[in-house]
This record gives structure tokens, C-alpha cells and sequence, in this order.
């Protein structure tokens, strides 16, 4: 079990890294370099790496990771539309699905409002899991320590302790709120889609700008995005 754990980290940072050599990648991993050889040797025999340009020294790798991770956006991609679009004819306001990424959550999808104005994000913005509604709706169903937590505007949560009231009240309600906590501007309902073993692999969110959400709606688009995460948990987990 441990050369398949070892192997795995070693696909992770050459896909982090490429083209990287077995040094580099023994001095990030604190492994013995005979070690990330082995490692290398197996992934590339399986398909996962090939040498970078030729060299047999450096390696990145091949579109079977791709494949995959392409696959598995794909499948949760499909399910999700339809449901977003329900929710923005429902609210008529920009609708999100974002996936949870290291102390992130990426955004992958999403529907936007017809209203003239609106907030628009780009596809693969990177969001952070205590500042965002999204990423709080995550960081709700995560075990992860909240220290040193930065502070992105006068409202973002920086008290590990204030942030786990904050998680235990999202637990309870369904959905986490953005009080314009990443960008003052933005204000954001989420709740987190779940799979079998109960982790959270997505979250949908009804994102608008933070004039327009007032408290009324705010709890209204909760529970219309609770429901809604529900819905794909059902069918994807």
C-alpha cells in the first residue's frame, strides 16, 4: 500500500512541476532519490509519465491523466447544467459549480444572469475555501486545522474559532453564505455536493452582486441551492 501511496504523490507533483527530474522531485517529497526512481518507472510503465522531450532525465505527464480528470469534470459537468439552469430561471441570477482543490475551490462551470449588472468570474479562478461561499460549503464537510487564515476584506473570517461556528452553522442549515468576504462586491448562497463516503466533490452556489442580496432572498436562495446540491448528491454520490 505504501509504494502505491508514494507512487501516487510522485504523479502529483511531476503534474504540478513538468517537465522535473527525479532530484527536484526527491527534494520536494523528502524521499530517497532511488525511491522517486522506482516510482517513476512504475507510472511511466503504466502510462501516467513520459520523458519530457525526449530526456529520460525529466518527465511530465501523458493525456491518460488527462483523460481521466477530463472523464470525471465531464460526467459531473453533465449532471449539474441541468440543474443550474433550473436555478437560474428560478432566481435569474449567475449560477456557479465549483470543485474543491487543495485549499481551494476551482469553478468549472457556470450559467450567468441576463441582468445588465452582474459579477463575472472566469472559468478556473481558484477561490478560497474560509472566504467564499463555495469553498466554506466544502471546507463544512472537510477536517482541515483553521489557522492562518488571511484576510481578503473587512469581512472575511480569521478566527479559527469564530469559523467553526460558522461551519457548524452551515452543517445545520445546508448552505453557506458569502457576506462580501472574498471581494466586497460579491455575495454568494452555496451548498456542497456529496459522494458516497460523504466528502464533498463539488458545490453549487447562486452568486450575485452584493446589492442585490438581501436578507429575504439570501434564505430563500439557500434553501433553492440546498435543495439543488441535494438533488445531484442523489444522483452522482
Amino acid at each position: 500500500m505504501q509504494n502505491v501511496v508514494t507512487a501516487l504523490r510522485v504523479l502529483e507533483e511531476v503534474s504540478a512541476r513538468q517537465p522535473v527530474g527525479v532530484g527536484e522531485l526527491a527534494r520536494e517529497l523528502g524521499l530517497p532519490k532511488s525511491t522517486v526512481q522506482r516510482s517513476l518507472r512504475t507510472l511511466h510503465d503504466a502510462g501516467w509519465i513520459r520523458p519530457a522531450g525526449g530526456e529520460v532525465t525529466r518527465w511530465q505527464v501523458t493525456s491518460k491523466l488527462l483523460q481521466v480528470a477530463r472523464r470525471t469534470e465531464l460526467g459531473l459537468r453533465d449532471a449539474a447544467v441541468p440543474v443550474m439552469e433550473e436555478l437560474r430561471q428560478q432566481t435569474g441570477e449567475t449560477v456557479h459549480l465549483m470543485v474543491p482543490e487543495g485549499e481551494a475551490v476551482v469553478l468549472i462551470e457556470r450559467l450567468e444572469t441576463d441582468k445588465p449588472l452582474r459579477i463575472v468570474l472566469p472559468l478556473g479562478i481558484r477561490l478560497p475555501l474560509h472566504a467564499s461561499a463555495n469553498g466554506k460549503a466544502v471546507l463544512a464537510h472537510l477536517d482541515r486545522p483553521l489557522d492562518e487564515l488571511p484576510a481578503y476584506t473587512g469581512t472575511t473570517i480569521v478566527d479559527g474559532e469564530a469559523l467553526r461556528a460558522e461551519l457548524a452553522a452551515v452543517r445545520a442549515r445546508g448552505y453557506a453564505d458569502n457576506r462580501g468576504e472574498w471581494r466586497p462586491d460579491i455575495a454568494a448562497v452555496a451548498s456542497a455536493i456529496l459522494g458516497a463516503d460523504g466528502s464533498p466533490i463539488a458545490s453549487i452556489s447562486i452568486s450575485t452582486p452584493a446589492s442585490r442580496m438581501l436578507d429575504d432572498l439570501r434564505a430563500a436562495y439557500g434553501a433553492l441551492v440546498t435543495r439543488a446540491a441535494r438533488t445531484l448528491t442523489g444522483s452522482l454520490g
